[in-house]
């Protein structure tokens, strides 16, 4: 009989846990530890932050759905890891501390033979002065903050249809943000639900991010097959902004959030600021913080994390300038290398360099997206990882059979901009490969017959879709493996 824990049931977390429990022997334990009750299809927050959906409808509870599929569940927080056991036991085994209210507080010790990282990020609102929903500003990172944000954005929908004026800002909130795509999607969905209520004269609405230019979406930028034409990703995006009358800030480091207004660092080195009267920035995220101790209690945690709390894998972590960076930097098995039995998968994994180029203002502060490891990726790490651990079950060895690569990856990404039935649209953009590999495809970096972008009503159906068919396999219901990541 194995073991295998998985940390975190998120989008990598619950579907390596799937498919730990459908490719592994009936006999073999899988344990999942997360310090929610319930899953959140992420994607969905952000018509919840609207008002289009309500947290019932992105969410379900995790413990009926892992005790129907044979899944053991503690709802805990993983505190520390302890890869090598203890001086009278070599299994290794993580610390936890329970978070729901029967054993809250609770600490213990759970073994493992294999141990998957899916923990997701730490959502770092610290990292600005008056981030986050606690302080001055608006996120939809959860479920739970996109209903303030709706709220407060309900508010500013009345004053204007009372004749008042609001400045409303969208963005991110420090100067190495990632997820642009979310910020993005969000304020074409603000810009849809102000014209659905009749007030969108009646506001200004202001885009700020640390991207060089519009479209960089921290992966770059991409060239785009559209309408047999090539197009770069900064063109389409600037004319959806244009279209839709959309003010930016690009290249912008924000520095502090007060009440209404936002203080920010560009390249350039200005020091400029925005005044608004609803504001939702992203937060930078970094690993949860976990600790890692050898079996004589001393600290390794720089042997499994990288400075910023992610967990190294098997990617070439060597300092090179941006010039020598290389898509095969990126890793392929998501696995650690000094302790072969753990596995990092997500958000939880270390990248080992930006896709965006790397810039620093002449501050020295630097202002450009860090990379992004969500969804579509997300979902296939976690499949990949769960299958080769099933395989180094079998076999006992310490190598293993399945490759993720986001070098060799393509992905798929529909933003909404819009929710009605035949008024709604979507934006839809494929790439591939998601890391740029020059190398192979030296003009674009990417294969152009697999990139392209399209906005119309289609995407928003097929958006919509979606977020049915990724709650049901999430719920492991009949043929859920059918669906793809």
């Amino acid at each position: 009989m194995a073991r295998i824990v998985i940390l975190g049931a998120g989008i990598a977390g619950n579907t390596a846990a799937m498919y730990s429990r459908s490719f592994s022997k009936k006999e073999d334990e899988i344990i999942v530890i997360s310090p929610n009750s319930k899953w959140n299809w992420i994607p969905s927050n952000i018509w919840v932050g609207v008002g289009l959906m309500s947290p019932e409808d992105v969410t379900f509870e995790l413990a009926p759905i892992y005790q129907k599929m044979g899944i053991t569940y503690k709802q805990a927080k993983a505190v520390s890891i302890h890869p090598e056991g203890s001086t009278s036991n070599d299994r290794g085994y993580v610390t936890i501390e329970y978070t729901n209210s029967l054993k809250s507080g609770t600490v213990e010790e759970v073994s493992y033979d294999f141990l998957i990282n899916a923990t997701g990020p730490k959502l770092n609102f610290g990292a600005t002065e008056g981030l986050g929903p606690e302080k001055n500003s608006y996120s939809v990172c959860t479920y739970g903050h996109a209903v303030e944000a709706n709220n407060a954005l309900q508010e500013s929908i009345q004053r204007m249809k009372k004749g008042e004026r609001q400045k409303i800002v969208i963005g991110t909130g420090h100067g190495n943000c990632t997820c642009q795509g979310a910020a993005f999607e969000y304020i074409f969905n603000v810009e849809y639900i102000l014209k659905h209520n009749g007030v969108r004269d009646k506001a200004d609405i202001t885009w700020i991010s640390n991207e060089y230019e519009l479209g960089d979406f921290g992966i770059g930028g991409m060239h785009i097959k559209r309408g047999g034409y090539i197009t770069h990703s900064k063109i389409f995006t600037e004319s959806l902004f244009v279209e839709r009358g959309l003010n930016w800030i690009t290249r912008a480091h924000v520095q502090k959030v007060e009440k209404d207004k936002l203080f920010y660092e560009n390249l350039d080195g200005e020091e400029k600021s925005v005044d608004f009267d609803f504001t939702m920035l992203l937060p930078p995220f970094s690993g949860v913080g976990l600790k890692a101790f050898n079996k004589n209690k001393e600290e390794i945690t720089s042997n499994l994390f990288a400075p910023n709390s992610f967990m190294k894998v098997d990617a070439d972590y060597t300092v090179k300038s941006y010039e020598e960076w290389k898509s095969s930097d990126w890793p392929t098995y998501y696995q650690n290398q000094s302790y072969k039995n753990i596995f990092a998968v997500g958000i939880a994994f270390a990248p080992p360099h930006a896709i965006s180029k790397p810039m620093k203002s002449p501050k020295g502060t630097p202002i450009f997206p860090t990379p992004p490891r969500t969804g579509m990726p997300s979902g296939v790490m976690g499949r990949e990882v769960a299958r080769s651990i099933t395989d180094m079950i079998r076999t006992g060895s310490d190598k293993p059979t399945r490759s993720a690569s986001m070098s060799s990856m393509g992905a798929a990404c529909i933003a909404s901009a819009g929710a009605g039935l035949f008024d709604g649209t979507a934006v839809s953009m494929t790439m591939f490969p998601i890391i740029p590999d020059y190398d192979k495809y030296p003009t674009y970096g990417r294969d152009i017959n697999y990139t392209f972008g399209e906005i119309g009503l289609a995407g928003h159906w097929i958006k919509h879709i979606l977020h049915y068919v990724f709650m049901y396999k999430a719920k492991g219901n009949p043929f859920w493996k059918m669906i793809p990541e």
